[in-house]
This record gives structure tokens, C-alpha cells and sequence, in this order.
């Protein structure tokens, strides 16, 4: 008990300790505040038109569906359709009423909206005899929102790794890792305080993470913290790693960094490219791809299971405590 206290204490005289725990909380906090500002107008339609080319029942169309921008030349339009920095529709007298201009690069949904936006203006008055449902409009936003939870969320349940490595690599370079060595304290319990620390701190913060981005049911509550829990295992144990193979400071930030960075983009770049198959199994092989995939079907709601995920998880639990159990015997010998 008495080495537990010393590791605890330890880690929470580390500054950059305190950092990584914190960081994952802030950003939190600073999500649930952009929660409650309006972003209807990033997907908002914008329209731009030439002065004096189109009707102003057309322009007045183009309004019910977002705004429009009156351009004084051609040039100017042109311009400001071909803005990388805006999704902006050009509208234009054509044949058959209107035609669209777009440069190409804008979102799915934008350069869809420019296609069919002339068969729709050139039905609109036998459109206006169909009764019309309004419906509540979807939340685009939301499923974005959702994501940056789950990376922060991953950031935060993955902490351990930082307490871990970090804590280690400074008892070498402040002589501990010696003393240690010739205490009359086993090479397993010695282990096992370095996991309980870490699994400890990324729990905390990732727990922290969770309550305050995600609002969930009791059912769905419980699930998480078995995602917290196991990830927050796997990383205590991939810090161990990272603190006994990194010979200084420096080249553990680096390692640290580096598998950050990793744990953050598999599971992003797979969600957004919706892989399958082989490229999708490889994926799972980065354990915050399993947490992130759970992440996000709690995040969504439903009664998503989530046992693959979590069986998942328990397989990385065993395959990195047992890996660092043979490396820790093989460089014993």
C-alpha cells in the first residue's frame, strides 16, 4: 500500500502529467460550450447571381431555400464560386429557366443540391400544388459534434499511457529506477502499481470526458465505463512499454506523440472512409479503433450492441499483458 501512495505521489508532482489529465476535460468543457452556439448557417445553401440577369420571382425563389448574393460582374461571381473557402452556387439564365455553376470542390450534399436545382426550379409551379409535411430538420452538426467527443473521449480514456511512461522515465533519469531495483519489492507488484496508476488516472479523466459529452441512459452509461475501463487498461500497459524502452525524456515524448497520434487517426480515418473487409479488421488491431467504434454507436443512441467492441478490447488486454510479461522475463535473463 505504502508503494502505491509513493506511485500516486509521484505522478502528481509531474506537471506534464497534470496536463495530459486536465486536457482531455477542458476540451470537454469547451465542446459543451459550442454545443449551444447555432451552426444552422454552416449548412445553410448560398446562392450568387449576376445584377439584373434574373427575375425577381426567380430571386425570390432562390431565397425560400437560403441566401442569395447579388454580383455586380462575371468575374466576380466566378471568383467567389471557385473560393475554396465557401460552398457559394452559381445561378444563371439558362434555356429551360436556370442553370447552376459550381467549381467542384464543395461538399456532397452542395454540389447534389446544384444538380437538381434546375429540374426543381422548372417544376415549381406544379410543385406548389403538392401539400407540403414540414418536418423538424435534422441536426447535420450533430454526428460532427459526436466525433470530436469520441477523439476527445479516446485522448482522455488513453491518459494512462502518459502517467505510465512518463513516471517511469523519470525515476530513470532521477536514479529511483536503481533503488527500486535492489528494494525487497517483487518485479510483479511492482508492475501492478504502475498499471493500477495508470489504468486509475485515465479512467478518472476519461469518466470526467464522458460526463460531461455525453448525456446517456443508465444501460447505455454502464457500457461506456466498460469501454473506459478496458481502454483505460490497455494504455497503462502500452505506457509500461513506452517507459522501459525509451532512454530519455525526450524520445518518450516522442513515442508518446507518435502512438497519440496513431490511437487518433485509425479510428478517425476508418469512420470516415467507412472501411470493410481486410482493411477494416486491420484497423481493430489499433485498440482506440474498438473504443472509438463504441464510442460512437452509444454516442448515436439505439440498441446498438457493442459486445464485439468490447470483446475486442478484452483481447488487447490480454495480448499486451502477456507481450510485456515475456519481454519483461526475456530482458530479466
Amino acid at each position: 500500500m505504502g508503494g502505491l501512495i509513493y506511485q500516486l505521489k509521484s505522478v502528481w508532482r509531474d506537471k506534464f502529467c497534470i496536463m495530459s489529465f486536465l486536457l482531455p476535460v477542458i476540451v470537454a468543457l469547451a465542446l459543451q460550450l459550442m454545443g449551444g452556439i447555432d451552426l444552422s448557417s454552416v449548412t445553410e445553401f448560398h446562392f450568387g447571381v449576376l445584377e439584373g440577369e434574373l427575375p425577381e420571382r426567380t430571386l425570390s425563389w432562390l431565397e425560400d431555400y437560403g441566401s442569395v448574393t447579388i454580383y455586380k460582374t462575371q468575374e466576380e461571381l466566378t471568383a467567389a464560386v471557385n473560393d475554396p473557402a465557401t460552398n457559394l452556387i452559381g445561378v444563371e439564365a439558362g434555356a429551360a429557366g436556370i442553370e447552376t455553376m459550381v467549381s467542384g470542390d464543395e461538399i456532397e450534399i452542395f454540389r447534389q443540391t446544384a444538380d437538381t436545382l434546375p429540374a426543381l426550379y422548372a417544376g415549381r409551379d406544379m410543385a406548389g400544388q403538392v401539400k407540403v409535411t414540414v418536418r423538424e430538420r435534422p441536426d447535420v452538426m450533430e454526428d460532427v459534434q459526436n466525433i470530436f467527443a469520441a477523439m476527445t473521449l479516446i485522448v482522455a480514456m488513453f491518459m494512462g499511457c502518459t502517467f505510465n511512461a512518463m513516471n517511469m522515465i523519470s525515476e530513470k533519469e532521477n536514479g529511483v529506477d536503481l533503488v527500486n531495483q535492489i528494494l525487497p519489492a517483487t518485479q510483479g507488484r511492482y508492475v501492478m502499481q504502475k498499471i493500477f496508476v495508470g489504468f486509475a488516472g485515465g479512467c478518472l479523466s476519461a469518466l470526467l470526458t464522458s460526463g460531461i459529452c455525453f448525456r446517456l441512459p443508465f444501460k447505455s452509461a454502464l457500457l461506456m465505463l466498460a469501454l473506459i475501463m478496458l481502454s483505460a487498461f490497455v494504455a497503462a500497459l502500452i505506457g509500461l512499454f513506452i517507459g522501459k524502452f525509451s532512454g530519455g525524456l525526450m524520445v518518450g515524448v516522442v513515442y508518446i506523440k507518435i502512438l497519440m497520434i496513431v490511437f487518433m487517426a485509425f479510428p478517425l480515418l476508418s469512420w470516415l472512409f467507412q472501411t470493410k473487409g481486410l482493411i477494416s479488421a486491420l484497423c481493430f488491431l489499433v485498440p482506440s479503433n474498438a473504443a472509438f467504434e463504441g464510442i460512437m454507436k452509444l454516442a448515436g443512441g439505439g440498441e446498438t450492441s457493442i459486445a464485439g467492441e468490447l470483446l475486442i478490447l478484452t483481447a488487447h488486454c490480454m495480448v499486451w499483458f502477456l507481450l510485456y510479461g515475456a519481454v519483461s522475463r526475456g530482458r530479466k535473463k
